[in-house]
């Protein structure tokens, strides 16, 4: 892995086209970056949106599924099976499907809002539509983190819970002085994660928009999707790997930040 780094970053300074000798220029790719592209700007604010909404929902999404299904009841398993199984799908097939549910006129999620008197939006269509029905998607598939919250809630002691109760604390008590302050770990580890995958995204705006553009008004050019346009299509290779550089400062920072802020509230 560190081999490709540090040719990344010799090759964010150069003049670089796949084919061609790498001539240094210094700063220019980062200069560029700042002062002349326009979806440089709008990528970034594109990621960041996807990245504020989607990791906080998905992780309240996971721990609520958690909850739900820690319990024994007659057919509980069966539950935890359904819900966990669109975490196993994944791809190009996942992404088709998905377009096909939010089609605007004759999509399965359109029709469901339909019945209870809603217009649905246009989805993938409309530039406002575009990151929230992707954050839907997303949703869809939290089985995964439910899954390792769920191995965590069956390590509470059951005494725990029990004193409470006989002090006569209620679930709602008994979630926020209890459950969430042991699962906190799980909970750090899964913002940490998330935060990373995220800022990544990258497969579904190339899927799920035609030739990869970024949608409708580039309401759907994520980072790493101009990136790749970059790359692979413009064969600015040396711009791409600046751009790499700034994405893995980002992301460091980020991560960096997580960690000083755990010992305020994650209990070990």
């Amino acid at each position: 892995m560190l081999l490709p780094m540090l040719f990344s970053f010799y090759g964010s300074f150069t003049n670089y086209n796949i084919t061609s000798q790498m001539d240094f220029i210094g700063l220019a790719n980062f200069k560029r970056m700042f002062t002349q592209d326009e979806l440089f700007t709008t990528s970034l604010y594109n990621t960041a949106y996807y990245v504020l909404f989607n990791v906080p929902l998905t992780a309240v999404g996971s721990v609520f599924l958690a909850v739900l299904l820690n319990r024994q009841i007659f057919g509980i398993r069966a539950f935890r099976t359904i819900f966990y199984l669109p975490a196993v799908l994944s791809g190009v097939a996942v992404y088709v499907l998905w377009m096909q549910l939010l089609s605007p006129s004759s999509g399965l999620v359109n029709t469901v809002l339909s019945w209870v008197g809603i217009d649905g939006p246009a989805w993938l269509f409309d530039p406002e539509w575009t990151k929230p029905a992707l954050i839907l998607m997303r949703l869809w598939s939290v089985g995964g983190s439910m899954l390792l919250y769920l191995a965590t809630l069956q390590n509470v002691p059951k005494q725990l819970y029990e004193s409470a109760e006989v002090d006569g604390a209620g679930f709602t008590r008994k979630f926020f002085h209890i459950t969430l302050p042991l699962i906190t770990p799980i909970i750090f580890y899964d913002i940490v994660t998330s935060t990373i995958g995220a800022f990544q995204i990258f497969q579904e705006a190339y899927v799920m928009t035609e030739g990869g553009t970024g949608g409708p008004s580039n309401s759907l050019l994520f980072y790493n999707l101009h990136m790749w346009n970059k790359a692979f299509v413009a064969f600015d290779m040396g711009y791409a790997m600046a751009m790499s550089m700034i994405l893995f400062i980002i992301v460091l920072t980020l991560t960096f930040i997580n960690l000083k802020l755990a010992p305020k509230w994650v209990n070990y």
